[in-house]
């Protein structure tokens, strides 16, 4: 049995295929997860791929006594994180519950890792904490920001794992700022796709692929009139198999006694929404209708990653393109 991994938000839709990407690489992987966005057939669906069953917890990241539960039951040897709120125009409505959540949370985390000795976690960080940035691609050296809520949380859990690794030297910290995940893995039993609610999906591709069904009448495009090449926003789009690994090679190097780092993962290539619709046509045959709508509170013009230090530092590189992306999404969705 390898190490054993505590990977809170592990039903999600990027933190289903960490567990993956974890099994694969020897690590035993526990699951916290209270499935507030997320679907009760992961753990089935990840036991299937894995050929092992799944260990889950069925808690909430606010839930201080069944935090500090998990890590009595199980010894774990280190943590990561993706339990939070994430959508940024949610963000923009309910600012006090993702600050709750996303902040309240990770504290409530880190006091029971240091009660229990466990030292080293990957966090989930977002280029959202760029803001507007002036320069790309965007070196993990940029001025930092937010343009909504969601960013300032992910911007103030970072200041928070700075300043514990401050005054406590033995800890080990990785923060991975990513960018835009997209796909899903081959089986076609993981994917995009938030529990259903009173708001629609805010991430591009869920939304596409309802266009592409005819879920709904067309897809919704916000904004055309940024500056890029076309006027639509640009995103650095990584496959969610690729930002996987990212997180096992953090993880690995954090136990490996490597120092704590902070690195973007990407594949430092951008593309329109215009340039992803496109992509997806030809690659599925599909048509996408689309229109063209006002601008999104929050949205900036082009996130872009400089992904130079991703490699140096983890020896990390995204090996799917945008193609592959597009092909993997509609595996068992439209065919």
């Amino acid at each position: 049995m390898g190490q054993k991994i505590l990977l809170t938000g592990g039903a999600g839709y990027i933190g289903a295929h960490t567990y993956i990407a974890l099994h694969k690489a020897g690590f035993s992987p526990v699951i916290l997860d209270n499935f507030s966005n997320a679907d009760r057939e992961t753990p089935a669906h990840l036991g299937q791929i894995t050929g092992q069953a799944v260990s889950i917890i069925d808690a909430n990241i606010l839930n201080k006594d069944a935090i500090d539960a998990a890590f009595t039951e199980h010894k774990f040897d280190a943590v990561v994180h993706f339990a939070a709120k994430k959508a940024v125009g949610e963000s923009m409505l309910l600012p006090l519950a993702y600050i709750e959540n996303n902040t309240v949370g990770l504290v409530n985390l880190l006091g029971a890792m240091e009660s229990h000795g466990t030292k080293s976690i990957v966090f989930s960080s977002s280029a959202t904490v760029y803001g507007d940035p002036e320069v790309v691609p965007i070196l993990e050296s940029a001025p930092l920001s937010f343009a909504n809520p969601y960013g300032f949380t992910k911007l103030i859990g970072e200041q928070i794992l700075g300043q514990l690794g401050a005054v406590h030297t033995d800890w080990n910290v990785g923060i991975l700022r990513y960018f835009n995940p997209v796909g899903a893995h081959d089986s076609g039993l993981l994917r995009q796709s938030p529990r259903k609610s009173k708001q629609p999906p805010e991430n591009l591709m869920p939304r596409l692929l309802q266009a592409a069904r005819g879920d709904v009448e067309y897809l919704t495009v916000f904004g055309d009139d940024y500056d890029t090449p076309d006027g639509t926003g640009v995103r650095d789009y990584i496959h969610v198999s690729d930002l996987a690994r990212g997180h096992v090679l953090s993880l690995k190097a954090l136990l490996e006694g490597r120092r704590g780092h902070l690195v973007n993962v990407g594949t430092g290539q951008g593309y329109s929404v215009l340039d992803l619709i496109n992509t997806f046509q030809n690659v599925t045959g599909r048509k996408v209708p689309y229109k063209i709508k006002p601008r999104r509170a929050g949205d900036v013009a082009t996130l872009l990653a400089d992904v130079s230090k991703a490699e140096h530092v983890l020896g990390f590189k995204a090996e799917f393109d945008l193609a592959q992306m597009c092909r993997s999404s509609v595996i068992g969705v439209l065919n």
